[in-house]
């Protein structure tokens, strides 16, 4: 039977504290927009305010909601004008 040593307990240690402040911050954010906070732990991977649809106007992908360039495209684009003059 393998042994835990310290640095294995503090990694660990680490890994629940990261955990814990992310579900804190997260229903903090709930508790100011008003949402109801049961269960702290369950938004320790989930962001309180992404409901999960991705045809949702906050939650999913502008580019494929509006059908419009990114900013990163819409540069790349300028530049290729630029460049052809």
């Amino acid at each position: 039977m393998k042994m835990s040593s310290f640095e294995d307990k503090e990694k660990r240690a680490k890994r629940l504290q990261r955990d814990k402040n992310a579900a804190r911050k997260q229903s903090k954010i709930a508790k100011t927009y008003g949402l109801p906070v049961e269960e702290e732990h369950r938004y320790e991977k989930h962001h309180v305010m992404d409901c999960g649809i991705p045809g949702c106007i906050m939650c999913g992908n502008p580019r494929k909601i509006h059908k419009e360039d990114t900013i990163k495209e819409k540069s790349f684009l300028q530049t290729q004008k630029w460049d052809e003059e």
